[in-house]
């Protein structure tokens, strides 16, 4: 059975540049031999769920002010038209033509290099409250057992107005809302990540919640939480993987 996972995908630089979160992904790719891909990205945000008939989903390049080699990355992985019709039906989601955005084929092409994993796209519903959201991936753990792998890709601390030059120290106020995070992930203490936003410094980690909520879906789709990796690059930005076994 396949875990779920939440990926903090950081900068869209993580695909060309090497560092512990980088580092991991690449390696802990290796371990996984998943049939396809589920994948909720922060940078799909809709208002009703949709989902990606894509059968040859594009490489969007969804940011600006990067250097050239970055736009020249492609990810060709293929979708799966029919396991994304059937999530349509059973989710009761809209059927659409769309690419893959940099929440999902930057941690991607890290983890599965050679592009050969049927990748499908799900929407992030961000009018949909902290409940729905782990009630959406809870009707997605079934693809676990089917060798499916379900990510929720985002990030576990996102104030980009806030990042320093690589190196600066983490501040308290960093700290201390990843602390929180990770005892009520491994203590499965549910009430409280289904009210975050209560947590200590969570408006200053999450101005906006769009990349805090993929690790609601992924903790909906799987069981005990587990930390893979943790690091933080620009002071600010905490790159955090979960496994949901």
């Amino acid at each position: 059975m396949q875990p779920s996972l939440f990926i903090s995908h950081g900068s869209p630089m993580l695909a060309l540049t090497p560092g512990p979160a980088h580092d991991f992904l690449r390696e802990f790719g290796q371990s996984l031999r998943p049939q396809a891909v589920v994948v909720v990205s922060a940078h799909w945000e809709s208002d009703r769920l949709l989902v990606s008939t894509s059968a040859h989903p594009e490489t969007i390049h969804d940011f600006g002010g990067f250097p050239r080699e970055l736009y020249e990355c492609q990810y060709p992985a293929p979708g799966e038209p029919e396991l994304a019709r059937r999530l349509a039906r059973e989710l009761n989601a809209v059927p659409v033509e769309r690419g893959l955005d940099h929440g999902a084929w930057v941690p991607l092409s890290l983890m599965f290099p050679e592009a050969n994993i049927p990748v499908v796209s799900l929407s992030l519903p961000t009018t949909w409250s902290n409940a729905e959201l782990v009630e959406l991936g809870e009707k997605l753990a079934a693809l676990r057992e089917e060798n499916v792998l379900v990510i929720g890709s985002g990030s576990l601390t996102h104030n980009l107005s806030e990042m320093q030059v690589q190196g600066t120290p983490m501040p308290p106020w960093v700290g201390e809302f990843i602390d929180w995070v990770h005892e009520k992930l491994t203590t499965a203490d549910r009430n409280a990540l289904l009210a975050w936003e209560q947590a200590p410094h969570a408006r200053e980690n999450h101005p906006t919640p769009e990349h805090f909520q993929p690790l609601l879906v992924a903790l909906g789709a799987g069981g005990p939480a587990q930390r893979l990796q943790h690091s933080v690059e620009h002071g600010v930005l905490a790159m955090d993987v979960y496994a949901f076994a």
